[in-house]
């Protein structure tokens, strides 16, 4: 039995990362055929009839299937082409006026902006680089355990010159969400950059610290006397 248990997650971890490859895929085909790419298709099939073309002619497999696929790849080029205009500076701004329109209709508003800045995160580099200016390690939650967390800002300047310092907005992920997490201002001497890249601190964070970042890399810490003034200091 102890055996058969082995053999068996060994099998799962083998395969389920293709699988879960797949599946996305898959899903990401289905929801693109499903929201777009249907309605191209259904345009072709008029579009030929009115040329000429047959219903039972287009009922035929291998047709059906060809129509399927265009849909699809249309719908690709459909989304490309969107992404190529609102990147033009007619598109951003076309677009600012329709967020401003959602943004000021309710229900809407509510929703919308939490949705925008998960999209944005997961599928453009622009926003990680906004948001997460770099990786991180700080003491946290007491002194001498670190945390991994990513930078997001300079702190409240109401704290800054209260206490003249200089001091850093970090976000500390929770796993296995880190879009969630403990914000915190941390001196900017008391923080240790890490040699990571945000996706590396992403995966790092969702997979519970079991995908590590490539081996070989090395955190850059601070001169020593930094380190070694940091270690005689008492909590934050």
């Amino acid at each position: 039995m102890g055996r058969f248990k082995t053999y068996f997650f060994r099998g799962l971890a083998v395969l389920l990362p293709t699988i879960v490859t797949i599946w996305i895929f898959i899903w990401g085909y289905k929801f693109i055929y499903d929201k777009i790419g249907i309605y191209i298709k259904r345009g072709l099939r008029y579009l030929i009839i009115l040329g000429g073309g047959s219903e039972p002619e287009l009922a035929k497999l291998w047709i059906d299937a060809a129509l399927s696929i265009a849909g699809f790849l249309i719908a690709l080029l459909a989304v490309f082409i969107v992404g190529a205009f609102l990147a033009s500076v007619v598109g951003k701004t076309l677009w600012r006026v329709v967020e401003r329109f959602i943004m000021n209709t309710p229900f809407l508003k509510q929703v919308y902006p939490y949705v925008k800045q998960i999209t944005d995160f997961l599928l453009t580099q622009e926003e990680k680089k906004r948001m997460f200016s770099r990786v991180v390690a700080v003491e946290y939650p007491r002194k001498g355990i670190w945390s991994m967390g990513l930078v997001t800002g300079s702190g409240l300047k109401k704290i800054i010159d209260n206490v003249e310092k200089e001091f850093l907005t970090v976000l500390v992920p929770t796993s296995p969400t880190p879009f969630t997490g403990f914000v915190i201002m941390v001196p900017k001497e008391q923080v240790m950059d890490l040699d990571m890249t945000v996706e590396e601190a992403v995966r790092f964070a969702v997979s519970a610290g079991v995908i590590a970042p490539q081996s070989g890399r090395t955190p850059r810490s601070l001169p020593a006397s930094d380190l070694k003034g940091q270690t005689e200091q008492k909590g934050f």
